[in-house]
This record gives structure tokens, C-alpha cells and sequence, in this order.
């Protein structure tokens, strides 16, 4: 994990009062947003996220994370919208998804640290749920399809295993095989896919690339798959880092109520925010 330094904190962000543009189911109880924010598409990282709410809007009062998903150019080729993913479960998300285009919001971001480049032969991204949201971006600046700013290139294959409950819960496949990415699929259900669990299937897919390519590892997701995944990717020494998904209230590190455990040099742990001090972090550094 790399140290805490300025460009994680939250003075880097702008806010930005904007309008849905778009806002359309593309999977079950899936949504995908986008919103004209040129401030924050043109310097955001992968893995970044931004803090949004229904503008004049007091239930909820906070705003809600989200993992920024795509970044849109102009015809001139300008960063100027961002896409989020959310999926429609609490009273946010409920009143977004019933929001028509036109309807104001409120975001502030680009914020947290982003995913550190980490230079391999196949990067892959195991993900659940909808822990796909910070991946797409992130895939093809590690196959150098786009790029933010710094080293892009980086993995000579990217791969993507993607497990949900059942089909219906997939969102945004075609999006990574049109990056043209190794998109993998499992569900408990087998409707779509391997029949299985993401941890079980990156088992497998990394003892099938042993002594052949060097691996790098990223995942997000439930936390207990996140977890599963980190020991995969231990026994086998793995590079891996994870995005969590810590409950966030404010998103700048004032509040102090996304805090996880994570381990210090001298082995101990200590409450980082993942606000500020992620939301990316080595997997080993993680007290689950």
C-alpha cells in the first residue's frame, strides 16, 4: 500500500451541480447513471469514486459512494461525463432510480487514492456483486486503451471473473468484452457461466497460469469474497489489492465512519479511513 500523501485527501475534489443525462436499468434492480462533470472526468483515476446526492433533496441528507465507472469523451476528445453504476437497494438509490433525465444532483469527488499500476503479464479483475463498478477503467489503462495521466500499458492480458447470485444479476458485460478483455462468468446458480464462486474459479485460474505468467490481482465486491480472494492470492503470493466497499458518510475523512482494520509495519493494526486512505489497499495489509 502506498503511503498517505495530499493527492488522497479530499482538497484535491471539486463539486459539481449537474443533471442526469442518462439514467437506465441494464441489469436487476442495476442502474447506470451518467452526468456531465468535465472537472472531475478529466483527473479522475481508476478506482476513484465520487460522493453523489439528489440535489434540494433532505432524505437522505448525506450523499452516497460511488465507484466511477466510465469516463466519456466529446467529440474533440475531452473527458467531459462520468458513468455510475449503483444498484437500487436503500432510500437513495430508490429515489435515484425514479429520478427522470433532468432531474439536478449534487457530486463531489474525484476522491480516494485509486489502484496502483503494478506492472505484470495478466492482471485479473475478481469481482462480485457489483464490484465490477471500478474495474472497467482501470482494465484498459492496464491494456493501454485509455489513459489518466500516468503509466498505462502495464498488463499484456486482462481478465475479468465476474460471479453474481444468478444472471439477471450481471451488469455491464458487454462493456468489458467490448474492451476486449478475458471476461470469465460464474453464478451460484449456474444460470450463466461456470456454476460457482469467484474465490473457487481465481483458485483455479491461477494454478492453471503458474510458471507461465506473472499475475497481478484486484478485487472488489462482498467482503467476505474480498476476503477469500486475499487468501487465494496469499497462498499462492499473489499481488493483490482490494476496493473496499466501507459504509461512507461524508467521503473527505471527517467523519471517521468507513473505517477498516489494516495492518501496520510493525504488525499491528490500526483504523485507516477508506475515504481518504483508500478505498484501495493491499490485500495482505487488511485485518478481515
Amino acid at each position: 500500500m502506498s503511503s498517505l500523501h495530499a493527492d488522497h485527501y479530499a482538497d484535491r475534489m471539486v463539486q459539481v451541480e449537474t443533471v442526469l443525462e442518462q439514467n437506465e436499468r441494464i441489469a436487476e434492480a442495476t442502474f447506470r447513471l451518467r452526468v456531465a462533470a468535465p472537472q472531475i472526468a478529466s483527473t479522475a483515476v481508476p478506482g476513484q469514486f465520487v460522493m453523489i446526492r439528489l440535489a434540494g433533496v433532505n432524505a437522505p441528507l448525506i450523499g452516497r459512494a460511488l465507484a466511477i465507472y466510465d469516463v466519456v469523451a466529446d467529440d474533440q476528445g475531452n473527458p467531459r461525463w462520468i458513468d455510475l453504476i449503483y444498484l437500487k437497494k436503500g432510500v437513495f438509490t430508490t429515489a435515484c432510480a425514479d429520478s427522470p433525465i433532468g432531474t439536478k444532483v449534487s457530486l463531489w469527488g474525484p476522491l480516494g487514492n485509486g489502484f496502483t499500476p503494478r506492472p505484470c503479464d495478466r492482471l485479473i479483475m475478481a469481482v462480485g456483486g457489483i464490484g465490477q463498478t471500478p474495474m472497467l477503467l482501470l482494465g484498459r489503462e492496464a491494456a493501454g486503451t485509455q489513459s489518466f495521466g500516468r503509466p498505462n500499458g502495464w498488463a499484456s492480458d486482462v481478465e475479468l471473473i465476474y460471479g453474481a447470485r444468478r444472471e439477471s444479476l450481471l451488469a455491464g458485460v458487454p462493456d468489458f468484452q467490448a474492451a476486449g478483455f478475458d471476461v470469465r462468468l460464474c453464478t451460484d446458480d449456474g444460470s450463466a457461466g461456470q456454476r460457482g464462486l469467484v474465490p473457487d474459479v481465481l483458485a483455479d485460474r491461477l494454478d492453471q497460469l503458474a510458471g507461465k505468467q506473472s499475475v497481478c490481482v484486484v478485487t472488489c465486491g462482498p467482503e467476505i469474497m474480498m476476503e477469500k480472494v486475499a487468501e487465494v492470492c496469499r497462498l499462492r503470493q499473489i499481488d493483490c489489492q482490494v476496493s473496499m466497499e466501507t459504509p461512507m458518510a461524508c467521503g473527505i475523512g471527517i467523519c471517521f465512519s468507513c473505517v477498516a482494520k489494516v495492518r501496520q509495519a510493525d504488525g499491528q493494526w490500526d483504523y485507516k479511513r477508506t475515504c481518504v486512505e483508500g478505498p484501495i489497499f493491499d490485500a495482505e495489509k487488511i485485518v478481515w
